[in-house]
């Protein structure tokens, strides 16, 4: 008997993962929580943050930084509906670095409420780029 839940994390763009794992970490809007084979159904809405896949007990951390969306759990399966979703491996420190200067003058000199707010969004998913490769 297999000890890992199927997971799938979906992109607009693409489906990143398919496959069993042991343990999946996800960041959801109440903080992380754990997925392991057996677990309770829920949905949960999620934060900006790091999805952590553990493909066997004590294997080295597959770590894929999502823009928030939705999990979808049940006793065999865990699916992440991410609304940006990237390996952390993939990020460049440099160009997020250079992204977010410019996205902070775009804020400085935006007039509109709108475009504030959603420069502002775009801000903070940024920031949590760059505190994914930090981690």
């Amino acid at each position: 008997m297999s000890d890992t839940i199927q997971f799938e994390l979906v992109s607009p763009e693409e489906k990143l993962v398919s496959e069993g794992v042991y343990l999946a970490e996800i960041p959801g809007d109440e903080g992380y929580f754990g997925v392991l084979k057996g677990h309770a159904s829920l949905v949960s809405s999620l934060k900006a943050g790091v999805v952590t896949l553990y493909k066997e007990k004590g294997a080295d951390a597959r770590k894929i930084f999502i823009a928030g969306g939705f999990a979808d759990v049940s006793a065999e399966n865990c699916t992440v509906l991410a609304e940006e979703a990237i390996d952390v491996k993939n990020l460049n420190k440099d160009s997020l670095e250079q992204y977010l200067s410019d996205l902070n003058e775009d804020f400085g000199i935006a007039e509109e409420k709108h475009d504030k707010l959603r420069i502002k969004q775009k801000i903070e998913i940024t920031k949590a780029k760059l505190f994914a490769l930090a981690a």
